[in-house]
Parts: structure tokens; sequence; C-alpha cells
């Protein structure tokens, strides 16, 4: 690692360089855990998320930039204007790369750019300036790339779009145009303060790691993996992540149309197979990785990259729609203006439910309306008519219409695509998760559904809340780390740990890694505690509490959270009304946030 973190005030225009202690790095490794631990050090109780007040901080991890499998990604951590939560989302791509290679393991900005001045921060190597946007701002993420690279030279871009210009609360920051930081409207976060791009390019630091040669036999052996697992050596590889769509149907936990249904017969026609036959060109891989699940497509009208699986799922079958052309156009759609695929797909579900109920007075929105999806999207982005509610996300909009029962979402954020229904362990996950609904903070559809490490029996509730904090502590430190969550797939923490041995030099075990994890999780559950958050708000949508499944492999059932979440506080070591112990804050050497 560097130590050092870059820091600027937008409003003052001020430039700064600080230290990072061994001692911070090695509580929190980098990446999503020292965001978090920045985040907290930083930013007053309460804030307005859109206020100039808030910090972003983008962080880089130990094994960035190294020969480790899938090791370009970066981590993004700030509070959401869509929940008022922490939040954390990661990227890959080779932004971080470049960005450790300037000199810095992290990037923090505060601050508003005075007046209507909008701008972007460049950082070429160890210069870093903030430069004049005023002729980018307007333009969609594929123009701004196109623009800073002519101004620049070759970079690397992130950047909003209209949708964070217009402070729209699902909108992400784009990564290259078309990877994203997703969730929770992190791109408004960044239009608010004028910001329109950070680039970066020109960094030459090399790193020697003091264990080169056994980095290099750690490499070998764990490419080795990947290459024979199944799903990292065929499943992704040949079919992106839109391998899981007939998946998840197949276990009748796919939502459609906004969680009525979890199967469908057309499930075919939106497959990651049929995705490959009529739309494929070629794959694309980030920075050091041997997947390669990224796809760039082709509809013979339109070019672009993707859809991933929850993108096609959000934009599709969620919305009753089983037309793949328009599906891929809608998430181009949502690239171009920077917008969050899955808010945007579950929040027009959800107005299609609202209208279906008669709480919603728009006789276009209705369940498989490909047209007026394409059009919503646009309309979201620059908040025109109903566009500018929509705008808002699910919850803000159904509570407005009257039927917030409608709005499938956990703390204000979007659920994914697995009707937790369908899988006891993900339910609980989506519940307890620090940034709202989430899949990838805990991802037990590994061992629920694919059988990684180990099947499970997906309906069961007994020994879940175990397998959850522990998958949750692991989560975060692959966040911080910062790898890949599918290279996890074929390795275990045991790969990680000799990884970061071999990196820095520092004898950690897997037990201290997970200690690791633990700490940054309950970290961000005491942020969310001091901003209001409390037992009351580790819950599900009342349908999954109360609603059964009518057909499908997941018929007949039902979460029952209470029990599930009553062994989660007590797994976690935290009281009966969710807040972490004294004894575990002294464990963790943590403090409660005032």
């Amino acid at each position: 690692m560097n130590n050092l973190l870059l820091k600027i005030d937008l409003s003052s225009e001020k430039v700064g360089i600080e230290e990072i202690s061994d001692e911070i790095l090695e509580q929190y490794l980098g990446g999503r855990g020292l965001g978090v631990k920045l985040l907290c050090d930083n930013l007053k109780g309460k804030i307005d998320p859109l206020a100039p007040g808030n910090v972003m901080i983008f962080a880089i991890g130990p094994l960035t930039s190294t020969i480790v499998p899938t090791s370009g990604r970066f981590s993004l951590v700030t509070k959401s204007p869509l929940t008022n939560t922490l939040t954390h989302s990661n990227s890959g791509g080779f932004w971080g790369s470049v960005f450790k290679r300037c000199g810095y393991d992290a990037l923090l900005v505060t601050g508003k750019l005075n007046g209507d001045t909008k701008g972007y921060i460049l950082i070429d190597g160890v210069s870093v300036k903030i430069k004049d946007a005023g002729d980018l701002w307007g333009l969609n993420s594929g123009e701004t790339v196109e623009k800073l690279n002519e101004l620049e030279g070759k970079c690397q871009v992130l950047s909003i779009g209209p949708a964070g210009e217009n402070l729209v609360r699902i909108s992400a920051i784009m990564n290259q145009a078309h990877r994203a930081f997703g969730r929770g409207g992190v791109g408004t976060v960044m239009g608010s303060k004028g910001l329109k791009a950070i680039v970066v390019k020109g960094g030459t630091k090399k790193f020697s790691p003091p264990d080169l040669d056994h980095l290099k036999q750690l490499n070998l052996v764990a490419s080795d993996k990947i290459k024979v697992f199944p799903i990292t050596s065929q499943g992704l590889p040949l079919f992106g992540t839109a391998v899981m769509m007939k998946v998840i149907n197949a276990f009748g936990m796919l939502p459609i149309n906004n969680n009525q249904k979890g199967q469908d017969t057309r499930i075919d026609d939106v497959s990651g197979e049929r995705l490959r036959e009529d739309f494929f060109q070629r794959d694309e891989g980030c920075y050091a990785c041997p997947i390669r699940c990224g796809r760039l497509t082709n509809t013979g009208e339109m070019k672009g990259k993707g859809p991933e699986f929850e993108s096609l799922w959000a934009l599709g079958p969620q919305c009753g729609i089983f037309d793949l052309k328009i599906i891929t156009h809608a998430n181009y759609f949502c690239n171009k203006y920077g917008l969050d695929t899955i808010s945007t797909g579950v929040t027009i579900a959800c107005a299609m439910e609202l209208q279906q109920r008669g709480l919603l007075n728009d006789a276009g929105m209705k369940f498989g309306n490909g047209k007026v999806l394409l059009d919503l999207i646009r309309k979201i982005a620059y908040k025109e008519g109903i566009g500018g509610e929509l705008a808002e996300g699910s919850l803000r909009f159904a509570e407005k219409s009257g039927g917030v029962q409608y709005a499938m979402q956990v703390k204000g954020m979007e659920l994914p695509a697995y009707d937790p229904r369908g899988a006891m362990g993900q339910a609980l996950n989506y519940a307890t998760s620090n940034r709202g609904a989430c899949h990838l903070t805990g991802y037990l559809i590994g061992m629920e559904l694919l059988g990684v490490p180990k099947l499970i029996d997906r309906f069961t509730i007994a020994g879940k809340a175990d397998q959850l904090v522990l998958k949750q502590n692991q989560s975060a430190v692959e966040d911080s780390l910062v790898t890949c969550k599918f290279v996890g797939f074929a390795l275990g923490l045991d790969f990680q740990v000799r990884f970061l041995q071999a990196v820095t030099g520092i004898d950690f075990n897997i037990t201290e890694l997970v200690k690791v994890g633990e700490r940054i999780h309950t970290l961000e559950r005491m942020f969310n505690l001091r901003e209001g958050f409390s037992k009351k708000d580790d819950t599900l949508p009342e349908r999954f509490l109360k609603e059964p499944l009518n057909e499908g492999a997941s018929k007949g059932q039902v979460v029952p959270l209470e029990k599930l979440l009553s062994d989660y506080y007590q797994v976690r070591d935290w009281n009966e009304d969710g807040i972490p112990t004294d004894a575990l804050l002294d464990e963790l050497d943590l403090v409660r946030l005032t």
C-alpha cells in the first residue's frame, strides 16, 4: 500500500495529502473497510447526503494492481441520498489500478464547487487539478469519456450522466461509461457537488511485494483452480452473469411483475444463452481477470455493453417484459444516462403494480409495455413528468401513491433478482445488509442454490444466521482487499489470506481476517444507528412475510423473519434491539459513534 490519502475540498479547491497509518490498514485493509473508517471519521452525524459536507471516499486495496486474479477492483463509500444509510459500492475495470500507481490508497472528496461552477478532477501521476467541466455538463456517459480522452489523452474516467446532474436519487457513477458504482444513488452525491468526473492517468509507481516468487506460485495455483471450476471456467466466460437467468427461474425465485410471480415459461427468450446467440459480439475483462464475464453486444439497431444478469432481470421480467432487444436497449439507455439498472427497473415495476391496483392513473403503465419502459428511463434521467417522481426511487414514489407495500425495497433500496421467499439465508441478508437490500454483502445464494462451497437446504432456518454472519464478514474482507466476488467461487478465504501475506509481508491468518470483516460490518451498523436506524428497519416488504408464491419451485413459502432476526442478533453479539454490545465493541477496538 502507499499509505497515502488524497483529500480534495471542492469548496476551497484545496488539495492535500495525509498519511494513513499501518495500524489503520491492518485493522481495515483498504477498499470498503478503509472507506468506512474514513467516512465515520470525517462525516458529521445526521448530515443531508446532498449537503456539501457529505464525503465520498474512493479506495483501493492491498491486492489492487497486483498479479492476483481480479485485483483491479476498488470501492466507493459515502452516505446515500436514496436510503440515508452508509452505502458502499465496488467496481472493476482499470481505474483502480491506475489510481494506485499514481501513489494513493484513497481519495476523499468533500465540499461543493462554488456557485454554478462545474468541474472535474484530474489525477495525472503526482499532479492533481480541478478543471472546468462547463463543456462536459449535459453530456451522456459515453460522450463524457470520449471528450475527456480528447482533452487529456488516454485516461480512465469515472463520471455521472444526466441523471446524476439532475440529482436523480437512483443515479449511478459510471466507470468508463458502462461499468458502474450502481447502488444507493451515489451519482446524485457527485452531481450535488458540481463534479462531473474524476480522471486518472499517468501513474508510474511500481510495487515490489516482499515475496514475489511465492506470489507467482500462488497465482499459478489459483489460476488453475479458476480454469477448472465450472462457474468460472464455463458459465461466466460463455454467457456472462446472465447465465443465472434460467437457474434462478428454475428455483422459482426469479421476481416477475414486481415479485408477484417467481417463474415464467418464457425464460428462454431472455436467457444468457439467447443473449449470446442473438446479440453477442465478444467478451471483455477487467484488470488481471481470467474470467472475462463482460459482454459487448449489438442488437442490429444499437450496440453497447451488457446487459448483466441483474439488469436483464430488472428491466425485463420484473417489468413483465420478455423482449430481449427492448431489455438490451433499456440497459444501454441506463448506462447512457447514468442510472442504477436495478433501482430503475424495480421502481418502474412498482409503478406498474400501483397502476394494476388502481392507485395510479396512467393507462400505459402496464406490465409488459416495453415502449413505456424505454420512454420512462429517459424521463427519469431528466425528471420529466412522472419521471420526476420515479426519480425518487420506489419507496418515496409508493408512499406518495398510497401503496408503500408495493415498493420492493429494504431501507429504501430496491431488492435485486432473488425473491427472498426462495432462500431464507438470502432473505435474512436483505433485511440486515447495512446499505439496504443487497445480495452481495452476504451472498448465500452460492450455498443455498449453487452448492458453493457446499449445498445447504434453502428453506430451513436452523443455522442460517451463523452461515450468513460468516459470509457477511467474508464479503467485507473481499470488498476491502479488493477482489471480485466471482473469483471467490473458485478460491476460498484461505487463498485470500495467502495472497495478502505474500503482498504485504504481514502474517495474517483466517481468524484474524474474518475479525477484520466483522469490525467493518459492525462499524457500518454503528454508523446507521447514529443516523437513526434501528431494529424496525431490519425488515422486508410485507409481501415476503405474508404472501406465499402460488406456483413454481418456491410455492407456498414465506419468510419467518422474526426467528431469523433473533438468531442473527445473537450470533452477532448484538442485544435484542440490534445494538452491538459493549463487550463486542471492546473486542473489535470500536467506540460508539456520536
